[in-house]
């Protein structure tokens, strides 16, 4: 450590990836500062996003699967109804536990934490300068950059926090809509117009793209868009928004559709969901001779995450990458290794991504999309939960397990499921991924019965033609 520097490492942000980072830091025996604005720690996963919508998500589907599926399971319930109040109160119960963690996990690892806004100056040091002006400095020999994301807005669609919200806001509605219109219909517009349409919003959604889920096996995608509208979902594909227009009780909304006729949609409430933008906001970056990448909104990175800079570094979602919490972690821990001169490591080609919709959506690896355009000769294998003995005894079975492997090798290239629990069984695919498993390698593993896994198997078994209780 440099002379007259208190700090091995400062991280600024306590995200997913600042915090993971500042315990993998303190584990290596380094001297770590965590710098956070909000008075709490977890960012926005645990504050405003993640956490917080997975428990409104169990939530309400609890409600819904009880109001619509009780009586055929022998359980009369003559009235079911639902508090928000109470929702939105378990939802801040949970949030805080977590929150209150990572507190606790900074205590017990000796990582001292600021609170303010950290802005980076010259030699390493920081400014970190609370909600009341008051500032201090901070320095350090490294710095981390692990600030994350913010909703991005509509130039013509400002967020007002009333008629016209992004997704922190539609955590913390007081009342249920009576009709929703969520722009863009990606993970977190599907995911929170699931919330509000199980209470008895009308939702619906507008996507520019073809299909929902850009990015998502087409297959999955068409299967959990015709299960969305069995629950009231309205899709407007190939459908761009034009304009707004504030009324009285809500927004009206101008756009376009795919043959160029107007398409007019009126909601009390418009849910903007049309992505993230990292958030590099007041971080002082350009003062520092921080570049940026091309696209001049993240911050340009190198293998092994350093930036231009020397002794700065970032990670999560102000990088090249999916904006996923899992993998702001695995850089964190990443990114410590290597300035302790450790083998830190990230197989991007083996990120999860989730919908926690229901049925839930999970991927890992390639689609068949990709491979195709990759000009990758690949078999396919394919597996629906109509058959499966667990799904069809808890009566979820919709969707289906997909497993791609290379033609030749057997190795397993991608996984795509959706299904109940998707979130959970993708896990075995992604172990199998990394360490190099052949779709044989799951074929041959013994799985407990009557279990949900089965179906990874049953695909698995699949892409070699040889299904046992389905057709290949």
């Amino acid at each position: 450590m440099a002379e007259n520097t208190p700090f091995d490492v400062a991280i600024v942000g306590s995200g997913p990836g600042g915090y993971v980072a500042a315990i993998r830091a303190a584990q290596l025996g380094m001297k770590v500062a965590l710098i956070e604005k909000r008075s709490t720690l977890g960012g926005t996963c645990l504050n405003i996003g993640c956490i917080p919508s997975k428990a409104l998500l169990d939530s309400t589907e609890f409600y819904a699967r009880t109001k619509d599926e009780a009586e055929q399971h022998g359980i009369r319930v003559d009235s079911v109804s639902f508090d928000l109040e109470t929702m939105m109160k378990r939802k801040a119960k949970v949030v805080k536990k977590f929150t209150g963690g990572v507190s606790s996990l900074m205590k017990s690892n000796g990582v001292k934490v600021f609170h303010g806004t950290g802005t980076i100056g010259k030699d390493k040091k920081i400014t970190v300068t609370a909600e009341d002006g008051h500032s201090e400095e901070v320095a350090a020999d490294n710095i981390i950059i692990a600030t994350g994301s913010v909703p991005q807005q509509l130039p013509f669609l400002e967020f007002d926090g009333k008629a016209i919200i992004d997704s922190t806001r539609a955590l913390e509605l007081e009342s249920v809509p009576k009709k929703m219109v969520v722009i863009g219909a990606g993970a977190i517009g599907l995911e929170l117009g699931s919330v509000w349409s199980r209470l008895g919003a009308e939702v619906k959604v507008v996507e520019i793209m073809p299909e929902i889920l850009p990015g998502f096996d087409r297959a999955l995608a068409k299967t959990l868009r015709r299960e969305l509208s069995k629950q009231g979902f309205t899709f407007h594909l190939e459908t761009k928004v034009t304009g707004a227009e504030k009324k009285k009780n809500g927004v009206k909304l101008n756009a376009e559709d795919k043959e160029g006729k107007t398409v007019t949609l009126e909601g009390d409430v418009v849910l903007v969901a049309v992505g993230r933008r990292p958030y590099t906001d007041g971080l002082g970056l350009e003062e520092a001779g921080v570049k940026m990448d091309d696209s001049g909104r993240r911050v340009a990175t190198d293998r092994d995450y350093r930036t231009n800079v020397e002794g700065i570094y970032a990670i999560g979602d102000v990088i090249a990458g999916p904006m996923l919490a899992h993998k702001g972690e695995d850089e964190g821990i990443a990114v410590v290794e290597k300035i302790s001169s450790h083998a830190g490591h990230v197989n991007y080609e083996t990120i999860p991504a989730v919908v926690y919709t229901w049925p839930e959506a999970a991927s890992v690896g390639k689609t068949e999309e990709e491979l195709s355009s990759e000009g990758v000769e690949y078999s396919s294998g394919q597996f629906p939960f109509a058959i499966n003995g667990r799904a069809v005894a808890m009566d979820t079975t919709a969707g289906f397990v997909k497993i791609l492997a290379d033609a030749q090798s057997d190795r397993i290239l991608g996984a795509h499921i959706l299904g109940p629990w998707a979130s959970d069984l993708i896990a075995e695919v992604a172990v199998a991924m990394e360490f190099g498993g052949s779709a044989e390698d799951l074929a041959r593993t013994v799985h407990a019965h009557p279990t949900l896994p089965e179906a990874v198997r049953e695909a698995a078994l699949a892409v070699a033609g040889r299904a046992i209780h389905g057709k290949s």
